[in-house]
């Protein structure tokens, strides 16, 4: 069986030391057993900013690529706090916050990204309890943001 790490590498991700982007603002804080990341936004891609609202500058499938690649980013985070991914025991919770036009009604469509990345890579351990909601503006003007909560060992 694939260690999420090789799980990982062999969906075509390298994990990367990370630094806090900010110094009174860590990428999480552990309190007992739990792991509560900050939130993450997507980075861009090939050299294109993410700026704009799903449901007007992108589309459902594009916000839900857009949920896979902060999936990663926030397994990353973990992954440098906890040194290895294995250490996950269960996702508790993710609050996914979609950056979108007023009525736009299907935030868990864009989300699904985020799950179905999570569950691939830790299996088992990826299922959590999740909020998909709708916002009227994210940092950078990106169409995702999330923030994850994790058990582990």
């Amino acid at each position: 069986m694939m260690t999420p790490e090789e799980k990982l590498k062999s969906l075509g991700y390298e994990l990367q030391e990370q630094k806090p982007f900010h110094p009174a603002v860590a990428m999480g804080k552990i309190t007992g057993n739990l792991l509560y990341l900050s939130g993450a936004t997507p980075t861009p891609v090939d050299g294109a900013a993410w700026d704009g609202r799903v449901g007007d500058v992108y589309t459902v499938e594009q916000g839900y690529q857009a949920a896979r690649q902060v999936a990663f980013l926030q397994l990353q985070m973990a992954w440098n706090i906890l040194g290895d991914l294995s250490r996950i025991k269960q996702t508790i919770k993710v609050l996914g916050m979609v950056n979108c036009t007023p009525g736009f009604k299907d935030t868990p469509a864009v989300m699904h990204g985020f799950s179905e990345f999570i569950y691939e890579v830790l299996g088992d351990a990826g299922v959590h309890a999740r909020s998909a909601v709708g916002v009227q503006a994210l940092p950078g003007n990106v169409p995702v943001e999330v923030e994850t909560i994790f058990e582990f060992e």
